[in-house]
C-alpha cells in the first residue's frame, strides 16, 4: 500500500498537467510490455523499425520493464500543459548528486553494464541521457503527439468536471480503482511504501499518461513533487483507424468536407490541427464548423488559448447510421 499523506497546504494544491515529456518515458517501458495485438499495437507496428539504436538501448537501461525508474527522468510540469523541450531542460537541470543517487538505486534494484558509468561521471551521464531522450522523441512519440494530446485534453476536461460536480472525493473515486481518498491521505493499492510524515505544501500531482497503460498506475513521491500517474479514459480510440466519410450518405446529405470533418472529430482538435489533417484553409474550416456547431453535430470548448471542436453524440450517431448504410447498400 502506497500511502501519501496530506495537510491542507498539500489539500489545496492538487492540480492536474500533461506532459510529453512523461508519454516519452513511460512509452520505453510500453515496449517491452505490449505485443501487436494489445492496445498500443499499432503505435508498436509503426515505431519499431525506426527507433532501434544506441539511444534506446541506454532509455531501456534507464526503464525497464518493471520495477523502479529514476524519478529525476519525470520532473513535475509547472503548468498544466508544457512542451516537450521544458521537460527535457529540466531533467538537464537536475541537481548531479541527485542524478548519482537515483541512478545507484535503479543500479541496485535492476543492475545494467551501462549504469556504473553513468553513476561514475553523472554530468557527462546527464548529457547522454537528455541526447537519447530527445532522439527518441523525434521519432517515436512527436509524430502521434498531437492526437495524444487531445485525448489527454479531454480526460482533464472530464475530471475538472467531476471536481466540479462532486469535490476531490467524487473525483478520486473515479480516477482509478486503486486509489482512494482520505480527508488526510492518498491510499494506492501498490506494493510499495513511501509513508510517510505530511509534505509542506508540495500537493499532489495528477498526470494522465496514454502508456501508462497497462501497468494502471505509477506513483513518484519525496523529495520529487509526489505524482499520480494513470491512464485517460477513452484510451481504446487513440489507434483506431478513422471511418471515412467523404463517399458516404453523410457526405451526399452535409458535403464532402463537412463529413469529413465530423469523421475527423473522433478526439476533440483545434481549428489549426483540423484544418493541417484536411487540407483546407483556417477561415474555409471556421465556416463548416460553425455551420455543423449550429445544427448540433460538433461543440467546442476552450482550453487555454485554444478552442476544441469535438463530435457531438448528435453527430456520432449520423456518422454511425451513414457508415452502416455505406456498408449495406
Amino acid at each position: 500500500m502506497i500511502t501519501i499523506r496530506l495537510n491542507a497546504a498539500d489539500v489545496g494544491r492538487i492540480r492536474f498537467a500533461l506532459s510529453p515529456l512523461w508519454e516519452t518515458m513511460t512509452s520505453v517501458r510500453a515496449l517491452s510490455n505490449n505485443t501487436a495485438r494489445s492496445v498500443h499495437g499499432p503505435w508498436l507496428q509503426k515505431v519499431r523499425p525506426t527507433i532501434e539504436g544506441d539511444d534506446l538501448t541506454l532509455l531501456k537501461a534507464l526503464i525497464p520493464p518493471y520495477g523502479y525508474v529514476p524519478d529525476f527522468l519525470t520532473p513535475a510540469p509547472p503548468r498544466r500543459s508544457t512542451s516537450f523541450e521544458s521537460g527535457l531542460a529540466a531533467v538537464a537541470a537536475t541537481p548531479l548528486d541527485l542524478v548519482a543517487d537515483e541512478l545507484g538505486r535503479l543500479h541496485t534494484d535492476t543492475p545494467h553494464p551501462l549504469l556504473p558509468e553513468l553513476i561514475a561521471h553523472p554530468e557527462a551521464g546527464l548529457e547522454r541521457i537528455t541526447e537519447a531522450l530527445e532522439s527518441y522523441w523525434r521519432r517515436a512519440i512527436e509524430p502521434d503527439w498531437r492526437r495524444m494530446r487531445a485525448l489527454l485534453q479531454e480526460d482533464l476536461a472530464f475530471r475538472l468536471d467531476e471536481l466540479a460536480s462532486g469535490g476531490l472525493e467524487r473525483l478520486f473515486r473515479n480516477l482509478h480503482p486503486s486509489i482512494h481518498y482520505r480527508s488526510d491521505r492518498i491510499e494506492i493499492d501498490r506494493p510499495y511504501c513511501c509513508d510517510g510524515e505530511p509534505m509542506t505544501g508540495q500537493g499532489v500531482l495528477l498526470v494522465p499518461c496514454v502508456f501508462t497503460w497497462p501497468a494502471g498506475l505509477a506513483v513518484t513521491a519525496a523529495p520529487h513533487v509526489p505524482t499520480i500517474t494513470y491512464p485517460p479514459r477513452g484510451l481504446g480510440r487513440l489507434w483506431e483507424d478513422r471511418q471515412d466519410a467523404t463517399d458516404s450518405p453523410l457526405a451526399d446529405l452535409v458535403g464532402r468536407t463537412r463529413a469529413a470533418i465530423v469523421s475527423h472529430l473522433d478526439l476533440p482538435m483545434s481549428t489549426t490541427h483540423l484544418a493541417n489533417q484536411l487540407g483546407v484553409s483556417a477561415p474555409t474550416l471556421s465556416v463548416h464548423l460553425g455551420i455543423l456547431r449550429n445544427a448540433g453535430v460538433v461543440a467546442s470548448r476552450r482550453d487555454g488559448r485554444t478552442v476544441l471542436y469535438h463530435r457531438t453524440s448528435l453527430g456520432s450517431q449520423l456518422l454511425a447510421a451513414s457508415t452502416s448504410l455505406a456498408t449495406t447498400a
